[in-house]
C-alpha cells in the first residue's frame, strides 16, 4: 500500500471520529471553567477519576472532591467539603460547574442552599436520592446495626419520610439536570423499591423540583458515571443546560 493511500485513508478515519464527534464534546480548551466532583456514599474520589478524566479531556478543570462520607452526619460533611471548596480557591473561574454521583448530589444541594457561589455555573447530578430512597427505609427499619455499620450517621438520613434531610431541602434554584438508572445489578435491593430503579434509588425519587432537565439510562447505581453515553451527555447540559435527545 502507497503512503499516499495510508495518508488518505488516515485522514478519512479522522474526519469519521472528529468530524463526528457530538457538540459535547467540543468544548474549547481555552475556557476557565472548573467541575466540582462529588463521590457517593460509602465512596471516595477514586469512583470518580475517570469521569474526571474525561472532563479534562473536554477542556474542563476538574476538582476532585474527597469526604469521609460514612463517618459523619450530613451536617457535618457539609462543613468539610465548604472547607475544601474554599481553600481549592475557585473564585477566578470563569464558571464553577458540579458534577455528583448519589449523595453527593444532596451534599450539593445542602452547600449550595447555605452557601452563595457568585460564578456559579451548572450542575448534573447522577443517581441522586433528592426525595430520598425507599432502600434506606427498609433496610435502616429491618437491618439498621448492620446497615448503619457500612453506612454510616449519613446513611440514616437519606430515608423517604418528610424529614428526612433530601426532603427538607426544597426545590433547587440553580440550573440541574439529573441522569439516572433503570438497571440494576441488585435484584434484592430493586424489590424493595417500587418502580422502575437503578438498584439503589427509583426514577421517580430522583426528581427534584426546579430541575431543568431529567434523563433515564439503562445503567445502574454503581457505575452510571463509567458510562460513555452519560459523561457525553454531562458535557452537553454543562455547555446547553439540556440533555441531548
Amino acid at each position: 500500500m502507497s503512503l499516499k493511500i495510508i495518508k488518505i485513508l488516515f485522514n478519512l478515519w479522522f474526519f469519521l471520529i472528529i468530524g463526528c464527534t457530538p457538540l459535547a464534546a467540543q468544548v474549547s480548551k481555552d475556557k476557565n471553567d472548573y467541575i466540582v466532583l462529588i463521590h457517593g456514599l460509602g465512596r471516595t474520589s477514586f469512583s470518580m477519576t475517570f469521569l474526571g478524566y474525561y472532563l479534562e479531556e473536554q477542556g474542563f478543570k476538574v476538582f476532585n472532591l474527597n469526604y469521609p462520607s460514612t463517618e459523619y452526619p450530613i451536617e457535618q460533611l457539609i462543613q468539610n467539603v465548604k472547607k475544601q471548596i474554599k481553600q481549592a480557591k475557585l473564585e477566578s473561574a470563569n464558571q464553577v460547574h458540579f458534577v455528583t454521583h448519589s449523595m453527593g448530589g444532596i451534599i450539593t444541594r445542602f452547600y449550595l442552599k447555605e452557601n452563595k457561589i457568585k460564578n456559579l455555573g451548572r450542575v448534573v447530578m447522577l443517581s441522586p436520592p433528592n426525595q430520598g430512597s425507599e432502600l434506606t427505609d427498609s433496610l435502616k427499619n429491618n437491618v439498621n446495626i448492620l446497615f448503619r455499620f457500612f453506612t454510616g450517621p449519613a446513611g440514616q438520613q437519606l430515608g423517604t419520610e418528610p424529614s428526612s434531610i433530601p426532603n427538607q431541602l426544597g426545590p433547587v434554584n440553580f440550573e440541574l439536570g439529573v441522569i439516572t438508572g433503570n438497571a440494576t445489578l441488585n435484584p434484592l435491593y430493586s424489590y424493595l423499591i417500587p418502580g422502575e430503579d437503578d438498584g439503589k434509588v427509583s426514577v421517580e425519587r430522583a426528581k427534584v423540583k426546579g430541575m431543568k432537565d431529567f434523563l433515564v439510562v439503562p445503567h445502574s447505581h454503581t457505575f452510571i458515571m463509567n458510562s460513555h453515553e452519560v459523561r457525553e451527555q454531562i458535557v452537553y447540559f454543562l455547555e446547553y443546560g439540556q440533555f441531548r435527545r
